[in-house]
């Protein structure tokens, strides 16, 4: 990294760690019983990967083609049952398995029409055992997606909470984060979820954007506050290679001016929400006192477990994470999700990283810290044997240092509420030399 990126508090949104730019193919291509025998199976997350959009917009990189041809969404199914029949398998005695949380992601899983929705849940519930309507289940959509039919098998199939990529509501400020989308839409949305009386709803809001400012940022958040959502999270912009913004704006470069409006705009928001009733969970999580409790968070749980289905998702053992390939470029992309859909063979794992006993503890140390409540060290000696104060007592002290952890005695590490507002900069400073090798190395495509 360049001093100005070091110095940058956003350098990298951390939600897993290792990224998938650290993967790699896996030579052996180990079969997934084998990797699944021994792990602990009582309490499995579970989470469906639809790789589709109506629109990308101009700061996803995520894993996600535009539109379908006809066809592509039923086919992409079909290969999603036979993964699901592969790993179902993999998994052993039916008396081990229990999936204690669900989501689905991508891509826009509302991007499938409503039968499908309905496929879908019955991939999770008849194929892998997940009983979606006793157990926490997350499911993203966007505005134009988000329509009466769709939402209602969701509602009737059991999803607890629904997370609505709004981003702004201002029109010009969608624009320019090359977002198509009218605020009268959203509102519209906003109204469908509500009445279909799913308990949890998310709205997501990103700062940043070109031409915004802390009137309009506060016009937003009060614009969602109007929906009382039970949970909200505040994105930082972020401009990665490959994505629409990038072409647009010549690259992400590092501007220093960009990053204070960034922090400015962050404590805005944080502020507000905290003199709303909302918790802070994390950087960018804030949630109603009166919230139901969704259960783990799949994005940042310390603990493995993570079984993964479709051409974008991970899943995690103690000793491996694995996937399929991974693509931002359109073109790589389409040709992975057609690999995929005509893929037989599911029982093996093809790429991923392997994880031995420092980069499990990093993990644990990372994914704990980067969430509000913090690592409580008792877990941490339960889990490993050692204390995070041991184990990486260079780190913790370069983050005190800096006035980014919390005065909380020796049963808890956690950051302060500055250390929060520098969450995309711990998060790297977190990684290991040997991920941030491979992420190096990677091609990026």
């Amino acid at each position: 990294m360049t001093t100005a990126q070091l110095t940058s508090p956003y350098q990298h949104y951390v939600y897993a760690y290792p990224h998938k730019t650290a993967y790699r193919r896996l030579p052996d291509r180990p079969a997934l019983r084998s990797l699944w025998t021994g792990e602990d199976k009582s309490a499995l997350s579970l989470y469906l990967h639809i790789p589709f959009c109506e629109v990308r917009c101009g700061f996803c990189n995520l894993f996600t083609r535009i539109g379908a041809p006809d066809g592509l969404t039923g086919a992409y199914l079909d290969a999603l049952e036979r993964q699901a029949d592969a790993v179902r398998g993999a998994l052993g005695d039916t008396g081990e398995v229990r999936f204690a949380t669900a989501a689905f992601g991508g891509g826009t899983p509302t991007f499938l029409t409503a039968a499908e929705l309905s496929r879908l849940c019955d991939i999770a519930e008849r194929r892998m055992g997940a009983d979606l309507r006793a157990i926490p289940l997350s499911v993203e959509a966007s505005p134009a997606t988000a329509t009466a039919d769709r939402l209602a098998v969701l509602a009737e199939r059991g999803t607890t909470r629904l997370s609505l990529g709004v981003q702004s509501f201002v029109d010009a400020e969608a624009r320019a984060a090359v977002r198509p989308q009218r605020r009268a839409d959203v509102e519209a949305a906003l109204g469908r979820v509500r009445e279909a009386g799913i308990p949890v709803l998310n709205i997501d809001l990103i700062y940043g954007i070109d031409g915004q400012s802390e009137r309009s940022w506060r016009h937003s958040l009060d614009a969602a506050l109007a929906w009382c959502p039970e949970e909200l999270y505040l994105y930082p912009l972020y401009v990665r290679p490959l994505t629409g913004l990038d072409r647009h704006r010549g690259g992400p470069g590092t501007d220093p001016a960009w990053d204070e409006q960034r922090l400015r705009l962050y404590r805005a928001g944080r502020d507000h929400l905290l003199a709303q009733g909302y918790v802070q969970q994390s950087m960018r999580m804030f949630r109603r006192a009166d919230a139901p409790a969704q259960g783990a968070d799949d994005y940042a749980c310390q603990t493995d477990g993570m079984i993964g289905l479709g051409c974008g998702a991970r899943s995690y053992t103690r000793g491996l994470h694995y996937s399929f390939d991974y693509a931002v470029g359109m073109h790589e992309i389409r040709g992975i999700i057609d690999d995929y859909v005509r893929a037989a063979d599911f029982a093996h794992a093809e790429v991923g990283y392997r994880m031995d006993a420092g980069e499990a503890r990093r993990r644990h140390l990372l994914q704990s810290l980067l969430q509000a409540e913090g690592l409580e060290v008792a877990d941490y000696r339960a889990r490993f044997g050692s204390s995070p104060g041991d184990d990486f007592a260079a780190e913790i002290e370069g983050l005190a240092q800096r006035g980014w952890l919390a005065e909380s005695g020796s049963a808890r590490l956690r950051l302060s509420a500055e250390g929060l507002a520098h969450s995309d900069a711990i998060g790297p400073r977190l990684f290991s030399p040997a991920v941030r090798a491979a992420m190096a190395a990677y091609e990026r495509k």
